[in-house]
Formats: structure tokens, C-alpha cells, sequence
């Protein structure tokens, strides 16, 4: 099975690599190729941003008649991402970098404007000493003196670091832990403290406000005493005017029963009874019975008649006296 990728051509024997045409291109000529943005930089343009590494399809070119140590420069041309406008920049062998050439311009420049500005005082000393021999010795002794100086520093460093080799850590976390103890002892009592205050406060607050309803409180009336049902009476005529049903009870009983008499014939032959409201009755008042208390006061008793009591007339109704005038 032959293999899919061959290493190895074959040749004929009668190949003749001379006879092969040469392909004619123009020095100038422009390649695509895919590349980032070597450094940060801001278009002329529109002002558009381009961070560092931003991906671009750039136009590659041989830059003519600039060569440094034999190695060939390149040009390359971007487009802006926003405008479109046209950047150019190429390579810088010589300080290992890249130059920005035509539509827009660097940005955080100070590192390298700074290794710019050594490297051109490192010459200008340089092109001194080879001409001064003073200025050489003048130079030696600044910087034996500068030296002097970054010793003294660096002495008085590591004394500090040996003074502070000695310091008890543990005693001073301790003592840190401590004080933070005693902090947060004094923010409690601080906190306990205002909060009895509060609470006292609050206390007085409520006592003024008690007093003051207190004072402002009428006192109230005294209720009248109300007067304990008395047993009923069986009298059946001790009935007062109240309202229309006790008017029509009385008249029922008048046309069935009759009047009673006034006659006292039979009122000798009748004792009454004495209850406990009659004992505790003054002399010369009626006691009350359930008909005369009203609304908790006692009415006006009924009038009776002398010498005669409810229960002695049971016997001489109006009936009675009119059978015994009709027999006579």
C-alpha cells in the first residue's frame, strides 16, 4: 500500500533543473499575514483604542534601501477597527522593538523614553572620559562616593533588622490581644450603661404620663343601691299601673272574681304573717312588694285601708253582697 504523503519525488533521468523557468517578482511585492498589534496605540483619525495584541490581516512589505547589519526591515499595514483608516509601522531590529510610522501614534512610551535616556548619557560619559582623563578620575570618586553612601544605607538596614530580631512577638500579640479585650469590655459598658438610661428614661416617661391621666380622671358617681327582690305577695289585687297588659289583667280578674268588699265583718277572724321585710320595714310605712320596685327604686306604696288587710276581705266580694240583697 503506497503511502498518502511522500517524502522522496522522483526525478527522471533527464531532468535538467536549469531548463526550469525562473519566476520574475517585482522587490516591492506585498504578502497577507496574520499578526498582532505589537504595541498600544490610538488612531489620528477617530481616535480609536488598539490594545496590545489586538488580531489584524496585515499587508507585509520589504522596506527598500533599509537594512541594518545585513537583516532586512519590514513594513506592515493595518486598518483601524472603527474608521478604517490606514496604519503603518515596522520593525526596529536595532533596538529589538518596533517603530510606529504613519496613522496613529504610541502610546506608554515612558519605559522605553526612559532606557532611551541611559543609553544616551551612558554615551555622552563615555565620549567624555575618552578625551578627559580628569573627568574620568571626577567620575570614579562619584561613584566610589555614591557607593560609600549605598553601604551606609544598607548597614543602617540590617542593624533595624537586628534591633527588630530581638523584639518578643508573642509578648506583643498578647499584649495586642489584651487591649483589644479591653476595648470590647468598654464598649459593653458603654452599651449596658445607655441602655439603663434608655430604660430609666422610659420609666419616668410612663410614671408622668400615669399621673397625668390620673389628675385629668373625674371621679365617677356613686351607683344607687339597688334593693333585693323581696319574696313575692300573693296578694292578688297589690297590682300597679304598668302599662296596658297590667290594666288588662285587672280587668279580667274584676269581671271574673268581682271587686272585693270593703266590709270588715270577717277581718277579726284573720291574722296576718309577718315576713322579714315587714321586720325590717319602719313603723308606719308599707313593706314593698315585687310590683312596687321599679328600675331599682322603690315606688309609692298603695294605699290601704284602715283597720283591714288584703287577705281579711278574701271573703266579702262585691258578688257575695249583690247574691245576699237579691235573697233578701
Amino acid at each position: 500500500m503506497s503511502e498518502r504523503k511522500v517524502l522522496n519525488k522522483y526525478y527522471p533521468p533527464d531532468f535538467d533543473p536549469s531548463k526550469i523557468p525562473k519566476l520574475k517578482l517585482p522587490k516591492d511585492r506585498q504578502y497577507v499575514v496574520r499578526l498582532m498589534a505589537p504595541f498600544n496605540m490610538r488612531c489620528k483619525t477617530c481616535g480609536e483604542y488598539i490594545y496590545k495584541g489586538k488580531k489584524f490581516n496585515a499587508r507585509k512589505e520589504t522596506v527598500q534601501n533599509e537594512v541594518y547589519l545585513g537583516l532586512p526591515i519590514f513594513r506592515f499595514y493595518i486598518k483601524c477597527t472603527r474608521c478604517l483608516a490606514e496604519i503603518t509601522f515596522k520593525t526596529d531590529p536595532e533596538n529589538t522593538d518596533y517603530t510606529m510610522e504613519h496613522g496613529a501614534t504610541r502610546n506608554f512610551q515612558a519605559e522605553k523614553l526612559l532606557e532611551e535616556e541611559e543609553k544616551r548619557v551612558q554615551k555622552e560619559r563615555e565620549d567624555e572620559e575618552l578625551n578627559n582623563p580628569m573627568k574620568v578620575l571626577e567620575n570614579r570618586t562619584k561613584d566610589s562616593k555614591l557607593e560609600m553612601e549605598v553601604l551606609e544605607n544598607l548597614q543602617e538596614l540590617k542593624d533595624l533588622n537586628q534591633r527588630q530580631a530581638h523584639v518578643d512577638f508573642e509578648a506583643m500579640l498578647r499584649q495586642h490581644r489584651l487591649s483589644e479585650e479591653e476595648r470590647l469590655k468598654q464598649e459593653q459598658e458603654e452599651d449596658e450603661r445607655e441602655t439603663a438610661a434608655l430604660v430609666e428614661e422610659a420609666r419616668k416617661r410612663r410614671l408622668l404620663e400615669d399621673s397625668d391621666s390620673e389628675e385629668d380622671a373625674a371621679p365617677a358617681p356613686p351607683q344607687p343601691a339597688v334593693l333585693p327582690n323581696p319574696s313575692p305577695n300573693p296578694n292578688p289585687t297589690a297590682i300597679l299601673d304598668e302599662g296596658p297588659k297590667a290594666k288588662r289583667k285587672m280587668e279580667s280578674w274584676e269581671r271574673s272574681v268581682g271587686t272585693l268588699g270593703s266590709k270588715p265583718q270577717l277581718s277579726g277572724l284573720v291574722v296576718v304573717k309577718k315576713t322579714g321585710l315587714d321586720r325590717s320595714t319602719p313603723q308606719g310605712q308599707p313593706a314593698p312588694t315585687p310590683g312596687n320596685v321599679k328600675n331599682g327604686k322603690a315606688a309609692d306604696p298603695a294605699p290601704r285601708t284602715p283597720g283591714s288587710s288584703s287577705l281579711s276581705q278574701l271573703g266579702a266580694y262585691s258578688d257575695s253582697e249583690d247574691s245576699s240583697s237579691s235573697s233578701n
